[in-house]
């Protein structure tokens, strides 16, 4: 059972770690270290924003199917090499800044 637990953990915090170092290349100098700055004084602001709805924009704007707050082509750029797993991971972190 201990071992479980330390899996548990031990997995949980790779896991998080990666949403955070994600975010910490592609997202906090547009959206600040806690998520709580308009990108470019246009965006909202994306901390506490649910995981669901997280991976559903960044989805969008990396196949180039939304333009909120006209920062499609930025968002697209900046996401075009994150994989399925790195989104999620991302958006899981950004839920909880």
């Amino acid at each position: 059972m201990k071992n479980i637990i330390l899996i548990l953990l031990v997995s949980s915090f790779s896991f998080s770690n990666n949403g955070a170092s994600i975010y910490k290349k592609n997202c906090a100098s547009c959206h600040g270290k806690h998520g709580k700055k308009r990108a470019i004084g246009r965006s909202g602001v994306i901390a506490k924003q649910s995981s669901s709805n997280t991976i559903k924009q960044l989805k969008a704007y990396k196949a180039g199917t939304l333009n909120l707050h006209g920062m499609g082509a930025v968002m697209k750029k900046n996401i075009a090499n994150l994989t399925n797993s790195d989104i999620k991971a991302v958006a899981d972190y950004i839920s909880h800044l």
